[in-house]
């Protein structure tokens, strides 16, 4: 079965896996983990609103080794696009309101209110995280990871950011579900401020039967 990138492709469970039992992580009360975090937070925050239109090539691994690729698109606020390779029939597009799974060799789609997914995270016009959302921040000389939960985003799902710690580059996320399985999603050949047209976050829904 082929993952989306944002969770497993059923039902309400592509939107909302949750994590109970995983221990949540949180900063070192030191002053200075404090101001790492804060500094690094910032960094992106700026970088996020330089980059409103992004588009590339995907890479995504699901919890038991199965491996998926294809394009992507992303067009702040709330838009974005993945199209896997062939075999695979499966698109996900977000219009900016809601998520949508398609499925065209059926002909039909899921649709799920983007507020609701994970993928809100990525889409907001800026990166507008609230302090009780992060419960991990941490910078390497080639990397700076941040891990978010947020109950009222996306259940007890925990996501993992992993930025390039010079450039701020997204390069790979992850999700981990109630059973401890992860679906990690890397991009790759990725191209900035590019112009992308609203009709590209569009399907046509007469064409396509919803399931849900």
């Amino acid at each position: 079965m082929i993952k989306t990138p944002f969770s497993a492709l059923t039902a309400q469970a592509v939107l909302r896996r949750a994590a109970a039992g995983l221990v949540l992580l949180v900063l070192a009360a030191a002053p200075g983990a404090a101001d790492i975090r804060s500094d690094t937070l910032q960094a992106l925050r700026e970088h996020y609103a330089k980059v409103p239109t992004m588009k590339g090539e995907f890479l995504q691994f699901g919890p038991k080794g199965e491996q998926s690729s294809g394009t992507f698109a992303i067009k702040r606020p709330g838009k974005v696009r993945f199209d896997y390779e062939a075999p695979s029939p499966i698109e996900v597009v977000s219009n900016g309101l809601a998520v949508m799974v398609v499925n065209n060799k059926l002909k039909t789609f899921d649709s799920y209110p983007l507020k609701n997914t994970p993928l809100k995270l990525l889409l907001d016009d800026k990166l507008n995280i609230s302090d009780k959302a992060i419960l991990d921040v941490s910078v390497s000389d080639d990397l700076t990871t941040v891990v978010l939960g947020d109950k009222q985003i996306f259940g007890d799902s925990i996501i993992t950011l992993q930025f390039e710690s010079e450039t701020f580059e997204l390069r790979q996320w992850t999700i981990k579900d109630a059973q401890g399985k992860e679906t990690s999603v890397s991009v790759f050949n990725v191209e900035n401020n590019v112009d992308l047209s609203n009709r590209l976050f569009q399907i046509n829904k007469a064409s396509y039967k919803r399931k849900n």
